[in-house]
C-alpha cells in the first residue's frame, strides 16, 4: 500500500477530524483512510448519469409507443 502525505490541511479542518475519529474510536489515519476509500468507491454523480442513460437508452420509435398505449387502450 502506498503512504500519501496531504500538506496544508486547514486546523479548523483537521480539528473537526480529529474530533470524528475520535468519536468513532478510531486513529486519524485509520478515519481518513476510511474517508478516502469512501471517495474513491463511491460513483460520481456524473458516472451514474452516464450508466443510467446507457440502460435507459432504448431502439423505440414512436410509432411503437404509440402502437402499445392502443393495445393496452383496446384490453380494457
Amino acid at each position: 500500500m502506498t503512504a500519501l502525505t496531504i500538506r496544508d490541511v486547514p486546523e479548523s479542518a483537521l480539528t473537526v477530524l480529529k474530533a470524528r475519529a475520535a468519536q468513532a474510536g478510531k486513529s486519524l489515519q485509520a478515519y481518513t483512510l476510511e474517508l478516502l476509500v469512501g471517495a474513491a468507491t463511491a460513483p460520481t454523480l456524473a458516472e451514474v448519469a452516464s450508466r443510467a442513460e446507457a440502460e435507459a437508452s432504448t431502439t423505440l420509435t414512436a410509432a411503437d409507443v404509440q402502437a402499445a398505449i392502443d393495445d393496452a387502450r383496446a384490453a380494457r
